[in-house]
């Protein structure tokens, strides 16, 4: 943009909770505000010669900021209100820019149950893709650009093929920018008309900081959740919720009730754990994870390159005195199977007592070492 190189049609890719939709929504305000400030200052007569009007940059910046600038459109996927309808985002727009300022790192998912979507599937439709074409085509009212910013192109079926034409011959001064999470499920043809920007995940000591300065985290909660969510801001917020549980201590309580205690002990924690919700369940499974993780990249990377509390790297050192490479992975293999059986709402109780065995046969071909 500042070196008047800007492709016509951006596509932006980056995993759920990257900050990709952020990202498109802040370069639109920019694009908006530095094309106004290019434009002349306009002048008016007055009683001693011209005077001159406010310089509309700042007004501009302002309705961007708010989602209602004139010159900036916004495309989504949406739902019929009622059978029959042929929803367009316009018609959801009010819900737009609440859910946008609210959750700027939802998913789909969020925004489909924010709108009261339920079981109902999203779409972009062919009527939204004729809104599309009607609005591109009218004179930009304030901005020198018109901007379409459309989100998860992956919803638009082979009815986004009415907009190809548009995006290879755009109306001048018009930008597309596209937002997508996964670049295998959009229309290739968009794909090929775009110029692609790929956005990382978010560093981990990223999210931690976050957490501490907007969630008031401690700094070894924000720790353990960034590590857990791997980049992944959302699913940071919604881990939030469990932040306060010990899932280290619960950890120590279980490898020792396989290690040293015992079948009473390990149906005792089984209880504990049984009686958890479905996401603590899922959360604890997943922290252990990490845990194994990163006492793979201890072997290969050293202490001093991973972004661990003491206390973690103190438990993932012993980990990795408890098992080898390979023990580790083939528990990773047990978790996940696990975590995928939690969310088919299996049998908790017989879940962990069969993964307790499992994971007690994995680790007892090296040794048993009590884990404190």
């Amino acid at each position: 943009m500042d070196n008047n190189r800007l492709s016509h049609a951006l596509l932006f890719i980056g995993k759920e909770g990257s900050g990709a939709l952020p990202l498109a929504l802040a370069f639109s305000t920019y694009v908006v505000t530095q094309s106004e400030k290019q434009k002349p200052v306009a002048t008016t007569a007055g009683l001693f010669g011209d005077e001159p009007v406010a310089a509309p940059s700042s007004h501009g910046a302002e309705l961007a900021e708010q989602y209602i600038h004139p010159d900036i459109h916004y495309s989504y996927p949406v739902i019929p209100r009622k059978s029959g309808d042929k929803p367009v985002s316009t018609d959801y727009i009010n819900e737009w820019r609440e859910f946008i300022k609210q959750y700027p790192y939802g998913n789909v998912y969020d925004w489909l149950q924010f709108i009261g979507a339920e079981n109902k599937q999203g779409n972009i439709t062919a009527a939204e893709c004729a809104d599309i074409i009607r609005k591109l085509n009218l004179k930009s009212f304030e901005s020198e650009y018109k901007i379409l910013v459309l989100w998860m192109p992956e919803y638009l079926g082979n009815e986004g093929n009415k907009l190809l034409k548009l995006i290879e011959e755009p109306p001048a001064n018009t930008l597309f920018i596209l937002v997508a999470e996964n670049e295998s499920l959009v229309l290739p043809t968009i794909v090929s008309r775009c110029q692609t920007v790929r956005i990382p995940p978010v560093e981990i000591k990223d999210v931690a900081e976050a957490l501490v300065q907007r969630s008031r985290l401690s700094e070894d909660q924000a720790m353990q959740i960034a590590g857990v969510c791997e980049g992944n801001y959302r699913e940071a917020l919604q881990l939030i919720q469990h932040a306060e549980e010990d899932w280290q201590s619960l950890l120590r309580e279980w490898l020792n009730s396989m290690l040293k205690t015992g079948p009473v002990a390990q149906v005792k924690w089984v209880d504990i754990i049984s009686q958890q919700g479905r996401e603590k369940q899922k959360q604890f499974l997943r922290y252990f994870t990490h845990l194994l993780e990163q006492s793979i990249r201890l072997r290969t990377m050293g202490e001093d390159n991973l972004p661990l509390t003491g206390a973690e790297k103190d438990f993932s050192m012993r980990l990795n005195k408890l098992c080898d490479v390979s023990q580790q992975q083939a528990i990773t293999q047990e978790l996940d199977k696990a975590a995928y059986y939690i969310e088919r709402n299996a049998n908790a109780k017989m879940l962990f007592m069969a993964l307790t065995i499992k994971l007690y046969h994995i680790i007892a071909n090296k040794s048993a070492i009590e884990v404190n």
